[in-house]
């Protein structure tokens, strides 16, 4: 009986392990893409930040032109 429940324990562990090892995959996985997408929106937080700028300079330069005329 007590051989029966070794086996069982052992196995119950192995599963165990594997599970552990299936899920730090999963979470190291996980990590890399959250990273991936904060560097792309650091990216199109530039970008848009960049269009802002250039819609502020075009819109100065219009109403520059504007009172000229």
């Amino acid at each position: 009986m007590a051989d029966q429940q070794l086996k069982e324990l052992t196995t119950k562990i192995d599963d165990l392990i594997q599970l552990c090892s299936q899920l730090d995959q999963e979470n190291r996985k996980l990590k890399a893409e959250a990273t991936d997408w904060v560097q792309e929106r650091d990216q199109l937080v530039e970008k848009t930040e960049l269009a802002r700028n250039k819609v502020e300079t075009m819109i100065t330069r219009l109403k520059a032109l504007e009172q000229e005329s």
